[in-house]
């Protein structure tokens, strides 16, 4: 006893059936629509710290980022946890 889609025959009709039900049932094309409300977001960049340390053991450091509240609050910190104020 074979399988059902095993012959070709039997395979041919299934797919020849749903192509004939797909296509009947939507014939017209495909319409996009634009929503303001969905938009490509672009990921933030983070900012980026060289931090140096000289041989008398005084840090330094630089900042470079696109945000420049990111980069001021990221001076704090390092001041901060460095105890350079």
């Amino acid at each position: 006893m074979q399988k059902i889609f095993s012959t070709p025959i039997t395979l041919s009709l299934f797919l020849a059936f749903f192509c004939s039900y797909a296509c009947s049932a939507d014939n017209k094309p495909a319409q996009f629509e634009k929503q303001p409300e969905i938009r490509q977001v672009k990921p933030k960049k983070p900012v980026r710290i060289r931090l140096k340390r000289s041989q008398e053991g005084k840090y330094t450091w630089d900042i470079t980022g696109d945000d420049v509240n990111e980069v001021v609050q990221a001076d704090k910190r390092l001041r901060k946890l460095l105890n350079t104020e």
